[in-house]
């Protein structure tokens, strides 16, 4: 079997998506468990990712992934340090992604394709294979990049009709490891509640902005707060059927992962409600 094939295996269908210090060994474990196939850490791990380790040390199948390294903050040659250092100990279950994270956020910001394509380069000289890691992809030309130098593409914030155009980019070869947010409630009032805050947050950068248009959203839907209309193509609410359904929507339109994320509280709580409904969607 192919490296590749290998790396899509070993994600599964659905991962979890958490702030890279949110995750405990212990829930590691238990999502491996429940049939979760990934860990995602977001919020931009540091290049000595000490976090990935104990994470794996408690689990036996389950793949950490990074989403995303901040390729600003992080110099390739530290991060390439620590991915040998990880694959030493645990071969083929971290998967490195990387990503240009927002001008808002960055003194030193130029433009993301350039800057991306030389991190890529520095991690070919430091000997990172390309089928071991993946990059942060939204518009076109990046979605491209992330194609034809990586495992593939790791998109965030996107309705579901931005992972059909992603598949139709990359080509049927290419892994769509697409993140979406998820509140567990019945009450569109208390989703509101909880995910406004982090729906403007993201209704605050441009990259994200100027994705949402080129998907019909106009600035009567990227409003703050926001409506409806944004807020449902991005935040799964409902009934767990329901946001089971909603995440699945990803995969008809053609990812090859889901990368679930839970707001609010309830958050190992509501992804063992989440199990047994996305393993009958795998």
């Amino acid at each position: 079997m192919l490296a590749r094939d290998m790396a899509f295996d070993s994600l599964g269908r659905f991962g979890v998506w958490r702030a890279f210090n949110g995750f405990s060994p212990a829930d590691a474990r238990e999502l491996e468990q429940l049939g979760y196939g990934a860990l995602w850490l977001g919020a931009s791990p540091p290049a000595d990712l000490a976090v990935v380790e104990p994470l794996l040390e408690a689990t036996e199948t389950i793949t950490v992934a990074s989403s995303i390294v901040n390729i600003w903050a992080s110099p390739a040659k530290e991060v390439a340090d620590s991915f040998h250092r990880i694959e030493a100990r645990f071969p083929g279950r971290f998967l490195l992604g990387i990503g240009a994270g927002h001008p808002e956020h960055t003194g030193e910001y130029r433009k993301p394709y350039d800057a991306l394509a030389e991190y890529l380069d520095d991690l070919d000289a430091a000997g990172v294979p390309a089928e071991r890691r993946a990059v942060a992809a939204l518009g076109p030309r990046v979605l491209k990049l992330a194609a034809e130098r990586s495992l593939g593409a790791l998109p965030y914030f996107v309705p579901s009709a931005h992972t059909a155009k992603a598949r139709e980019i990359v080509g049927p070869d290419v892994l769509v490891a697409t993140e979406h947010k998820v509140v567990l409630t019945d009450d569109a009032r208390a989703a509101h509640t909880v995910a406004d805050e982090t729906v403007a947050f993201y209704l605050g950068l441009t990259n994200y902005v100027s994705n949402l248009r080129r998907f019909g959203f106009t600035d009567a839907d990227l409003t703050v707060p926001p409506g409806d209309r944004v807020f449902d193509a991005v935040i799964a609410h409902g009934t767990p059927e329901r946001i089971a359904d909603r995440l699945t929507e990803h995969l008809d339109a053609g990812a090859d992962h889901v990368a679930v994320q839970i707001l609010g509280d309830n958050y190992l709580p509501a992804l063992r409600t989440l199990a047994p409904l996305l393993t009958k969607r795998s």
